[in-house]
């Protein structure tokens, strides 16, 4: 099955556009303030307003109120929230979409138990592990440390990049594949020919 592709921390149309035409499937939006990536409702809901049809749009969240994502969701097209911070299940469940739940990849982290936890999540997106940052940390992990059985429910992140991706693909044939700094010129702003080299690196990977 085709590896799934997700371009987040999307600021500006001109990159989510150039993402789509170079086949990503997902784009995603971070409503984190501390984020160099962040944008605000009014900002998000701009560009995704001129997106083409069958492209899914991703809000994330990190330890956010009730409040804001509603906000969010009123206000903006969203397909599909991601939850980075320390959101219990529960709290993940109650907002009306689908939603991933990031996993940080501490040295104690049951994938399995995580999963189970997480079961009513429509996938894990699996992130570096840093101290006080919740993602984007640029970092990967060992992704030996992913069982087998779970490949087709994770979404694998954390330091990816055009020259990384093949072999990641190769080893852990995840669902999908989401990168942010990998693919930029500058925090927060995209760079084309980046994208275009990571989605090639994502096909060689299948091949």
């Amino acid at each position: 099955m085709r590896t799934r592709v997700k371009i987040c921390g999307i600021t500006r149309l001109e990159d989510a556009l150039a993402a789509i035409k170079a086949g990503a499937d997902a784009l995603g939006f971070v409503f984190y303030p501390p984020s160099p990536r962040d944008v605000d409702v009014a900002q998000a809901r701009r560009i995704v307003a001129q997106l083409p049809p069958f492209v899914t749009t991703v809000a994330l969240f990190v330890n956010a109120d009730r409040d804001t994502i509603a906000e969010v969701v009123q206000q903006v097209k969203i397909d599909l929230l991601q939850f980075h911070g320390n959101e219990c299940p529960d709290y993940c469940a109650a907002h009306g979409r689908p939603w991933i739940k990031a996993i940080r990849m501490k040295d104690d982290v049951d994938l399995l138990k995580a999963s189970n936890d997480y079961h009513q999540a429509s996938a894990l997106l699996l992130d570096a592990y840093k101290p006080g940052v919740p993602g984007g940390t640029g970092d990967s992990f060992d992704w030996e440390r992913i069982p087998e059985k779970l490949a087709q429910r994770i979404v694998l992140a954390g330091g990816l990049t055009p020259e990384n991706v093949a072999e990641a693909v190769r080893r852990v044939h995840p669902y999908a594949v989401d990168v942010s700094g990998g693919v930029e010129a500058v925090k927060g702003i995209k760079d084309q020919q980046k994208i275009k080299q990571f989605m090639r690196g994502v096909q060689l990977g299948e091949e």
